[in-house]
């Protein structure tokens, strides 16, 4: 490669997507000596449309759903040129990107993924070098919720029965890769393992996608 990746983590609340995204951080300052850029599913990069973020997160309805979608496809698009950039002196990593929108608005408001998918893309010209889904069961979830504190986790969104759709979702749509390709390359991890097994999987992963430049002196 002559630049470095541009990976995406996702998977259900819970699963260790920051946990990953630290590690993978970690590997890369410590092997490569290059800090990577990190991003979230939502980087409030485009002041215009930050209230419709916010209003159709965390109290979404009909009415606001599609000025939300909207604010998502802004949003991602003013994130992207930060991406691009970026990617000839060092690998991005972003905390979700597609796919969990996708989820929740099927969840949430039903509406198909491939409808959510292509107003999202549009235009939107940076697609990922790899998506590691982190897959665990619902039920794993729950009990991982309950053992965090604070304003963590949400009443409506963080309860058995909408992880479940989320995780449908998830799987319909990563079995599916030819309909949804600015997902890019998409593995599955096991992430009832350990922390460190997730990780190397996730390095490996990298590795065999040929993503790991070559190191001073020898390969990744």
């Amino acid at each position: 490669m002559n630049r470095y990746p541009f990976v995406v983590v996702e998977g259900l609340d819970g699963t260790g997507k920051t946990t990953l995204r630290k590690g993978l951080f970690r590997l890369f300052e410590g092997l490569y000596r290059v800090t990577p850029l990190t991003a979230l599913t939502t980087n409030f990069l485009d002041a215009a449309v930050t209230c419709d973020l916010v209003e159709g997160k965390y109290q979404p309805t009909a009415d606001n759903q599609n000025r939300y979608l909207a604010a998502l496809a802004a949003d991602k698009q003013a994130t992207a040129r930060l991406i691009t950039p970026s990617l000839p002196v060092r690998p991005v990593i972003a905390d979700r990107w597609l796919l969990s929108e996708l989820a929740f608005f099927a969840v949430k408001h039903d509406r198909a993924p491939k409808e959510t998918y292509a107003i999202l893309t549009e235009s939107l010209d940076v697609v990922p070098d790899l998506t590691l889904v982190l897959d665990i069961t619902p039920e794993a979830v729950m009990e991982r919720a309950a053992a965090r504190s604070g304003d963590a986790t949400r009443a409506d969104w963080d309860v058995l029965d909408v992880q479940a759709r989320v995780r449908e979702v998830y799987q319909t749509v990563t079995d599916e890769p030819g309909a949804f390709p600015a997902l890019g390359p998409v593995v599955r991890i096991n992430a009832a393992q350990d922390r460190a097994t997730v990780l190397h999987t996730a390095w490996q992963a990298l590795d065999q996608h040929g993503l790991l430049p070559e190191l001073q002196g020898g390969t990744a």
